[in-house]
């Protein structure tokens, strides 16, 4: 079955960083396309950054330089590395995957940032 598992969230200020988690489990995250996304208070689930099975990554345009999206292979884990974080970047951050045409979802965590 899989299992998606996001951590390493919690409250800090603007301008400090942050690293989420998301352990995996039913899947080879080294060969999946991982994502994450977020959910901002008034605005609809938006993709931040992804990484392909090839390791290509994509950034959304307000995240490009100061987010970066990684995989640990052996460890079967996604993280997403913050930096420079805004208050416009609070909410609750997904990690995401695509297999065998259906969407797996973790329970999210939750990043606030505050000015």
């Amino acid at each position: 079955q899989v299992r998606l598992v996001e951590s390493g969230g919690g409250l800090v200020q603007a301008g400090d960083s942050l690293r989420l988690s998301c352990a995996a489990s039913g899947i080879p995250v080294g060969r999946t396309t991982m994502d994450w996304y977020r959910q901002t208070p008034g605005k609809e689930r938006e993709l931040v950054a992804r990484i392909s099975s090839g390791g290509t990554t994509e950034y959304a345009d307000s995240v490009r330089g100061r987010f970066t999206i990684s995989r640990d292979w052996p460890r079967n884990m996604v993280f997403l590395e913050m930096n420079s974080l805004k208050v416009e970047d609070t909410g609750v951050y997904f990690c995401n995957t695509i297999s065998r045409s259906r969407n797996f979802w973790g329970p999210g965590t939750q990043v606030t940032v505050s000015s």
